[in-house]
């Protein structure tokens, strides 16, 4: 099976690449996620080893932060049986959830690369994340896509 590419979105008030970096073994459950779309892609598509652009959203300076890769395979999103949580489901049951999740390790933390950057790119010009309207939190990225963040955009923060 060919690796894929990811742009996964978080907001750095929930789940930051810096506290993913503090974490054991520098992996996060990507929990939450309550769309259907995204749901599918960590559920159907994803598999370990498949790359991700670690990207913070809803913040003053949105873009992507850090390098990371998927390392499990899809299973039930705890926060749904949670009645205490903000994703908590009452629809979803431990016998039929209705969630996933995927573990997701982060490898390194790079300079931000913003929107602006990423949209003075032509050859990134067809990235989701760039559409008008797009609000997906995961999102597929082109083989050349992501080559060409990671061998032109990347700066690589020494920790």
């Amino acid at each position: 099976m060919a690796q894929r590419f990811w742009l996964m979105k978080s907001e750095p008030t929930e789940c930051s690449f810096e506290s993913v970096m503090q974490m054991p073994d520098r992996t996060v459950p990507w929990f939450g996620i309550r769309n259907y779309q995204a749901r599918n892609f960590m559920r159907d598509v994803m598999a370990i080893g498949d790359q991700v652009l670690f990207y913070h959203s809803s913040c003053p300076m949105p873009g992507i932060v850090g390098l990371a890769h998927v390392c499990s395979e899809a299973k039930p999103d705890e926060t749904q049986f949670d009645p205490k949580s903000i994703y908590f489901d009452p629809k979803s049951t431990r016998s039929n959830p209705r969630w996933v999740c995927v573990d997701v390790m982060a490898d390194q933390a790079i300079d931000l690369i913003d929107l602006a950057t990423l949209r003075a790119q032509p050859v990134l010009s067809g990235m989701r994340v760039l559409q008008k309207g797009n609000r997906l939190s995961i999102t597929p990225v082109t083989p050349e896509e992501f080559a060409y963040i990671v061998t032109n955009l990347v700066k690589r923060i020494e920790r």
